[in-house]
């Protein structure tokens, strides 16, 4: 507070004062560094002050705080000046100066604070450190205006490098740190003393009038100005409970009671405190609405009970009340209800009231989220006139018929020649393209009384273009402009990823078919027969090429970007509900609208071909045409190539997170993802025999994954949006051109949908045969042996693809799917993981299998002669040395080639003949 008066005193006096003392007499304010230096002017020099900082009780314990405040070595002081206003004159006035000087000792331990308490002593500057603001002790400094700090703001200032700051009231943290609060509808003063006190204990700044300056308002209730202003200005308005719990965190050194994510718990819901009842809605838009209240902090209530506050209306289907509603009720139109959602905060009722279809008072009122839409009587009449105008117009004007100003949404030549079936509604503000309705320019050559058939599809090519630019432009101005502006109320709707993942390359088309339109337009005013159309689809086709592959492309991610927001943000379905209902819209919502780009190009070459058909063969367009045509081909033809690419790319991705431990090498661009396959394991060498195995067949590898036996949390991606946990447990990637043979298993009773294959690994020096039943009825087997072999042959460059395919009895690899869903079969596997964690839960050594396999390597290296001849036995008695430990087998220290030496020496008798 800041004030004229002045203080009579002696010329060139310096004095130590609080500024909740000394306020209303300072005029200036001014920081300082620490002060050495003599005055000039002939002003005494400053008198010594002596710096102290006191630890009490059991601040004096904390050596996290001794460690502080041994690296602090400044602090602020509060030094008041008084200097006289102008020569030969008495008057004086005050300066209020906050200088930084030395802290020579780092700090005193003290139980008690008697012997420090001079706090009017000019000599002394001393801060006392309380760790507990409830304590006796506490109270008593308070009492005498001394300073006192909370151990969290020395902690703060060590770490941010700072002096300790000075403060008129007791400051424990920084947890408010330059926060503006003001509160509104306490009517308890113990409670916002209460409240007050604790904001000034986190270092916040309290208001009593709100003003442009208060960052937060604390309500206790949804009437009054200070709430109304704080909702138009977007001020969050937060709970009383946001300040008792950020005073529960007051420890936490780097905790922020403004941060957005612990902020938005204890904002005011925009339906606190209201009753709302809902007519003329379908019980499922009740419904919806009814859960909706819920979420937003309402309660809902029967139409006619006397306890609600709000009566929304469906403007649309209520022409009347079914009852005289009562003073104290609010009757509104569903806009404010989806409105106050958009905002986050409870709109004014005063613009959205609902008044009768005859009411003098609805031709005056004003909607700021206007969600009208024209009644049926005044669109069919709007119809037929238009209707009428076309029919008188169609054939003498290429051009859509000029709107009348009261007839800005109503349906246009072009919207009934479009596959959208939009109202054409031009936009004419900010990058809004120009209207279509032009003036015939002055050299345009006259339009004979019947146009020939050219000349009728270049006109419905340019009105179905002009028609696409209004749509596009109804995209941008009334869903991504909003949704990107900043200072929204409320904050943000969407964040930024987002909004680029919805609309996409969306204002590159709308800039490329702006030009096609205005050149069209050109074309029809100066129409000759010999106007080429084809060199304008020409001029734009790398244009067109450049722009519509990133949107189609991701056309599908879009949709479901819609629809995941609109189920988890109640802010942008209310946003969605407002802006598509708007008339430019056409009753459509903003995933049919964003499906135009998808649909544009095929709609044009349809058109150009048409075209063509009307095209004298001399006619020089007749040949543009066709390359203007095979162009749109080339485009359409990019855009299913890199969409077939990126779907690819996705389904890679897909399976690197369904699959834990999938290794990061199965990501490349040349790699596509060609068939995934559902099994059993017949054996036990990937994996136990009746396990589920999942076969992922890229172009030249194929990743094996077994189903997890205990599935952990899922995966939190940077943007908070959490993927579901994997499923699947990565076994092995094999290469292609490792499998040597693929074995059809014959179907016989005892054996069914099996195959195999012979495998052999670049550190194997025999084969190794894996073997599989197909659970699915899709794809079928012989398919899936003939794509597999497919590929296999070209990763090895051979052309016979099906000479890779052997036919082979089950009896002679053993092989037999019969008990594969039997109860004992199932029990069977079930033991065998039992003992398996039984054999780690009682293993006494723990010694770490890597460790028992450098050992392994270690002893091997040395015998390396012998191991060639007696590796088997060699292996085995190693193995089972180290497994009597526990007296369990146990798997997780067999190593790979002993794994598969038993397989071997079968697969080598069974399979010698097709080797």
């Amino acid at each position: 507070m800041v004030d004229n008066s002045a203080l009579m005193s002696e010329a060139g006096r310096s004095l130590l004062a609080d500024s909740s003392i000394l306020d209303s007499k300072i005029t200036e304010i001014s920081k300082e560094k620490i002060l050495t230096e003599p005055t000039s002017d002939g002003e005494e020099e400053m008198p010594q002050i002596e710096t102290r900082v006191v630890l009490v009780q059991e601040a004096a314990k904390c050596e996290e705080l001794l460690n502080a405040l041994e690296t602090i070595k400044i602090m602020e002081v509060p030094v008041v000046k008084i200097k006289e206003t102008s020569p030969g004159k008495s008057e004086e006035k005050l300066i209020k100066s906050i200088v930084h000087m030395e802290i020579k000792v780092p700090y005193i331990k003290a139980e008690s604070v008697e012997a420090y308490g001079e706090t009017e002593s000019p000599e002394f500057e001393t801060v006392f450190v309380i760790a507990d603001f409830h304590a006796p002790v506490f109270n008593d400094l308070h009492k005498v205006d001394c300073r006192v700090l909370g151990p969290p703001i020395v902690m703060h200032c060590a770490k941010k490098g700072e002096a300790l700051p000075f403060s008129c009231r007791p400051l424990y943290c920084a947890s408010m740190l330059n926060l503006v609060l003001c509160f509104t509808g306490f009517r308890k003063k113990e409670e916002l003393v209460k409240l007050v006190t604790l904001v000034h204990h986190m270092g916040g700044i309290i208001r009593r009038d709100f003003s442009s300056k208060v960052t937060h308002l604390v309500a206790n209730s949804t009437q009054g100005d200070k709430f109304r202003v704080a909702v138009s200005l977007g001020t969050p308005i937060m709970k009383a409970e946001w300040i008792y719990k950020s005073w529960e965190r007051r420890n936490e050194i780097d905790f922020r009671a403004a941060a957005e994510k612990f902020k938005n718990e204890f904002k005011v819901p925009p339906f606190q405190d209201c009753m709302l009842s809902f007519l003329g809605f379908s019980d499922e838009e009740k419904k919806s609405m009814e859960e909706m209240t819920e979420m937003q902090g309402g309660q809902h209530l029967p139409v006619g009970d006397e306890r609600c506050t709000h009566l929304i209306v469906e403007e649309n289907t209520v022409k009347d009340l079914p009852f005289e509603p009562s003073q104290s009720l609010y009757v509104v139109k569903q806009e404010w209800f989806w409105g106050s959602i958009q905002m986050d905060a409870r709109a004014g009722e005063s613009i959205y009231l609902f008044e009768k279809a005859d009411s003098p008072e609805l031709k005056t009122s004003v909607s700021q989220l206007s969600l009208n839409t024209p009644n049926s009587n005044r669109k069919r009449r709007r119809l037929r006139e238009t209707l009428a105008q076309l029919t008188r117009e169609t054939d003498m004007s290429p051009f859509p018929p000029r709107k009348r100003p009261s007839a800005e949404h109503s349906l246009s030549m072009g919207s009934l020649l479009d596959i959208s079936n939009t109202p054409d509604a031009s936009i004419t503000t900010g990058e809004t393209p120009k209207s279509t309705c032009m003036k015939p320019s002055k050299n345009s050559t006259p339009l004979p009384p019947k146009q020939s058939a050219r000349w009728q599809v270049a006109k419905e090519l340019y009105q179905t273009e002009s028609n696409y630019v209004d749509i596009l432009t109804t995209i941008i101005q009334v869903f991504q402009v909003p949704l990107e502006k900043e200072g929204q109320l409320g904050g943000p709707i969407l964040a930024p990823e987002e909004i680029k993942t919805i609309f996409g390359s969306i204002p590159d088309i709308l800039d490329v078919h702006i030009k096609i339109k205005e050149d069209l337009e050109d074309l029809m005013i100066n129409w000759t027969e010999i106007k080429s159309i084809g060199d304008i689809i020409l001029k734009y086709s790398k244009d067109l090429l450049k722009t519509y592959p990133p949107f189609v492309n991701f056309f599908e991610m879009s949709k479901e970007t819609i629809t995941k927001c609109e189920k988890q943000k109640p802010r942008f379905h209310a946003f969605l509900k407002i802006n598509q209902a708007k008339p430019e819209c056409g009753r459509q919502s903003l995933a049919e609208l964003l499906i135009r780009p998808v649909q544009r190009l095929p709609s044009v070459a349809l058109l150009l071909n048409d075209l063509k058909k009307h095209t004298a063969e001399d006619n020089p367009d007749k040949e543009t045409l066709e390359r203007a045509i095979e162009s749109l081909k080339e485009v359409m033809t990019h855009i299913n190539e890199d969409k077939r690419k990126t779907e690819a790319q996705r389904q890679i991705f897909d399976v690197v997170y369904e699959v834990d431990g999938c290794p990061a090498n199965l990501l490349s661009s040349h790699r596509s993802l060609i068939q995934r396959l559902e099994t059993v394991a017949l054996g036990d060498d990937l994996c136990d025999r009746g396990e589920q195995v999942t076969l992922f067949l890229f172009n030249d590898c194929l990743e094996v994954a077994r189903k997890r036996h205990k599935v952990i949390g899922g995966f939190k991606s940077p943007h908070g949006h959490t993927r579901p946990p994997a499923s699947l447990k990565h076994v092995v990637l094999m290469p292609l051109s490792q499998i040597k043979k693929v074995l059809d298993v014959r179907e016989t009773e005892d054996c069914h949908r099996a195959f195999a294959l012979v495998v052999r690994p670049p550190t194997e020096q025999t084969n190794l045969l894996f073997s599989f039943q197909i659970t699915t009825e899709e794809p079928p087997k012989k398919d899936w042996l003939k794509m597999l072999c497919r590929h296999v042959a070209n990763t090895i460059c051979k052309a016979d693809a099906e000479n890779l395919i052997y036919a082979t009895d089950p009896d002679s690899i053993e092989v037999n799917t019969k008990d594969m869903d039997s109860t004992l079969s199932r029990a069977s596997r079930a033991i065998k993981k039992t003992s398996k964690k039984v054999t780690r839960a009682f293993s006494f050594s723990k010694t770490p299998k890597r460790a028992l396999r450098r050992a392994l390597m270690a002893h091997s290296s040395v015998e390396e002669k012998s191991f060639g001849t007696t590796s088997e036995n060699y292996l085995g008695g190693r193995m089972a040395s180290t497994s009597s430990l526990s007296g369990i087998h146990s798997p997780s220290l067999l190593n790979l080639p002993s794994m598969f030496e038993k397989r071997s020496h079968t697969l080598s008798r069974s399979t010698t003949h097709l080797i």
